[in-house]
């Protein structure tokens, strides 16, 4: 929301700017997640290296049950960051600036303006993004599988590679299990997708 504020207000290579952002979005997840894979590298990554260049030592980031969701959050978090942008930019475009001057009449700073007009008018666009958001981490694999794996000890494991595991992770695959946590995933999205019809019907209707 920061971001798409940000670019919403005018001003010289903003919509180049904005376009940069799309990167991330654009790019194949397989790109995306070995990018990240190298760049949270325990021996050789670049993040590591800074790290280690203002003297805080380096970061089990893919190796450590501590770290690897974290890792895998970082990674889908900037992927999903132009998506969310996109989205909560254009729902500042369906603002009418006409509120926007009112405000300014009543004497309201940049910080009223954006607490008062601005997040009210946004949250039905939020809640949207937000429940998108779900639906799509629900379902991530791609990044998990090659950055960690579900790894170390089951620490980054979700229920997309929970049932690809059961399913060909061993030399017997056994498709039941694998179909019931299918199925569980199946359910919650369906759920969620439940929520977000009934979210979107709220806002025509009003």
């Amino acid at each position: 929301m920061a971001l798409a504020v940000f670019f919403f207000q005018n001003f010289r290579l903003s919509s180049t700017l904005r376009a940069l952002f799309l990167v991330p979005w654009l790019l194949p997840l397989i790109v995306s997640a070995s990018t990240w894979s190298w760049l949270l590298n325990s021996d050789s990554g670049l993040v590591n290296s800074v790290l280690e260049g203002l003297g805080l030592g380096q970061v089990n980031w893919l190796t450590s049950p501590q770290w690897s969701l974290v890792s895998v959050l970082i990674a889908n978090i900037w992927i999903g960051i132009p998506f969310n942008l996109v989205i909560l930019y254009s729902g500042l475009q369906g603002i009418s600036q006409d509120i926007y001057e009112a405000a300014s009449l009543d004497g309201a700073n940049a910080w009223q303006k954006f607490w008062r007009v601005t997040f009210p008018l946004l949250r039905p666009v939020s809640a949207i993004t937000i429940l998108l958001g779900l639906i799509y981490t629900l379902k991530v694999f791609d990044i998990i599988w090659i950055m960690t794996k579900g790894g170390p000890a089951d620490s980054s494991t979700t229920l997309s590679t929970w049932s690809y595991r059961l399913g060909f992770g061993s030399v017997l695959p056994d498709f039941s299990p694998a179909a019931t946590v299918s199925d569980l995933l199946i359910i919650l999205a369906l759920i969620f997708g439940l929520i977000y019809l009934r979210t979107q019907r709220k806002q025509t209707e009003s």
